[in-house]
């Protein structure tokens, strides 16, 4: 079983400006954790600090007993971290393959890993030798989510991966994140689409002003619509 993730007492600014305010935050091991809060409350700060994009200027994270808060991004990548930012940030001027064989670094493809990522987005393999430039926004979302499970992890880290994407997408995606749960990866995920996070996620922690307000299970918040009015407001649509 992977890791569990933790963070204790993390702050991180950027220029002048203070984002993450204190904030404890634990994704438990071989579980799927949604990271929920109203826009600007610090969830994609918290992704960023984790995989090592920005630096916390306090606190501490771990990803099981390794320590990860002086660490570059590059060497939390290779401690077995996969991370899908919400900016679908692909090489625009490198193939569906190229892209993909960037994410599995130094190994080879493997072809089985490969045909079960088609099986949930097709539109890869019909565009494998096509430039991600030339993708559509959803096309290139897929291209993201992908990179970061070409290989198995010990944890991904996925910000707001169904944006951009049809519905008919958006079920393919909730039936991989079900199977790569399944595979006890620890999986941390910020999620906009509340119905998506209501069936992925085990764990809840949500977030405002910088800093983790609200922890529990995902069932048991999902139950409950006046704590998700009082802790979400407007930013999260329950009736998607």
């Amino acid at each position: 079983m992977s890791a569990a993730l933790t963070l204790q007492g993390v702050h991180t600014h950027i220029g002048r400006y203070h984002i993450l305010q204190g904030v404890d935050l634990d994704a438990p091991a071989g579980l799927t954790t949604m990271l929920l809060g109203r826009n600007g409350a610090g969830k994609t700060t918290t992704l960023r600090t984790i995989m090592g994009l920005w630096r916390a200027s306090k606190g501490r994270i771990a990803l099981g007993a390794t320590p990860l808060e002086s660490m570059a991004a590059s060497d939390v990548a290779r401690l077995g971290v996969g991370y899908a930012p919400e900016t679908m940030a692909v090489f625009s001027d490198l193939t569906v393959k190229e892209n993909l064989v960037l994410g599995a670094r130094a190994r080879p493809l493997d072809d089985a890993r490969l045909a079960w990522i088609f099986g949930f987005f097709p539109a890869l393999k019909k565009f494998w030798l096509t430039r991600a430039g030339a993708l559509s926004g959803g096309q290139k979302q897929m291209l993201s989510i992908a990179r970061a499970i070409v290989e198995p992890r010990e944890l991904l880290l996925i910000d707001e991966p169904t944006k951009g994407l049809s519905p008919a997408i958006v079920g393919s995606l909730i039936a991989c994140l079900n199977e790569i749960k399944a595979t006890g990866v620890t999986i941390l995920m910020v999620e906009q689409n509340f119905r998506v996070a209501r069936e992925v996620g085990d764990e809840v922690r949500v977030m405002d002003n910088g800093r983790v307000v609200h922890r529990g299970r995902m069932a048991e918040l999902a139950a409950d619509s006046g704590l998700q009015n009082r802790l979400l407001g407007l930013s999260l649509d329950s009736h998607q």
